[in-house]
């Protein structure tokens, strides 16, 4: 397993997810771009995502993975430089839920208690203090490359007002923190919970499917009857979240009894 991160910092950049696709032949799988500033960063459903120059981390780290015809890679213990062993699209949202339990497993280390509010923001006291914006390449029917962009709120205290809940690691914990240094760590946290990518066959599918369960105990409102927005005609609907599938869509079971799967963009939470 690769255990050290390579990161790139950068003083400003537009985008750290354009960044590394600009020079994506160049970069080795797990590698991370960070930037100290950056000035147009991308949040999910075309948001742009706004922080403080210096106080935030937002970087990007880069998944590779091989294609059947080349043969992958030999199972367990890729090194700098190897592909992961194919993955095919359909299980695309496996990315995003390994993704969302690193950065947990990292808040939690900080001895903050938090959660996932699907697909991947994570919350904290009922308020967002981390996003994320995965961009998948395609190599047919598998994934070729995974950009992972992730803005995580450290030591920003001020936000805009149009800012609905933001937090920081700053607020809840009452300290600044050193953003290079807690980089190396969340990275650590990252790296063990994306290198399952690294297995294949049966081995693979346990630790996915043992993900799938811990990403589904850690949702956001899981269980709890709350106000949503069914975006497809614009109705408010009372439910509770009960799980979510393997193709990545919400399961919320309405008042009436009825149990629906919602795709991403297809409903909207009412904060």
């Amino acid at each position: 397993m690769k255990e050290q991160t390579d990161i790139v910092w950068l003083d400003e950049v537009d985008s750290t997810n354009t960044e590394v696709q600009r020079h994506i032949q160049d970069i080795d799988n797990l590698s991370v771009v960070a930037a100290v500033n950056q000035t147009a960063g991308r949040g999910q459903r075309g948001n742009s995502w706004l922080v403080h120059a210096g106080e935030n981390l937002t970087f990007s780290l880069l998944l590779k993975f091989s294609s059947p015809e080349s043969g992958g890679i030999p199972a367990g213990n890729p090194s700098a430089g190897d592909l992961f062993p194919p993955l095919p699209a359909g299980r695309q949202f496996s990315l995003s839920r390994a993704v969302a339990l690193a950065l947990t497993d990292y808040l939690v280390s900080k001895d903050v208690s938090c959660s996932i509010k699907w697909p991947n923001d994570i919350y904290v006291r009922g308020k967002k203090i981390c996003g994320v914006l995965i961009e998948n390449s395609l190599s047919g029917p598998n994934i070729a490359t995974s950009i992972i962009g992730i803005g995580l709120n450290m030591n920003q205290t001020e936000f805009p007002a149009n800012l609905v809940n933001p937090t920081s690691l700053s607020i809840v914990k009452g300290k600044t923190f050193d953003n290079r240094a807690e980089l190396e760590i969340l990275c650590s946290f990252l790296h063990r919970r994306l290198n399952l990518y690294g297995h294949t066959g049966a081995e693979r599918e346990k630790m996915l499917e043992s993900q799938a369960a811990e990403y589904v105990s850690r949702l956001y409102r899981l269980g709890e009857v709350h106000e949503y927005v069914d975006c497809s005609d614009g109705s408010v609907f009372k439910g509770k979240i009960t799980g979510v599938a393997e193709t990545g869509s919400l399961m919320v079971e309405k008042e009436n009894g009825e149990l629906k799967e919602f795709a991403f963009k297809e409903i909207s939470y009412i904060i």
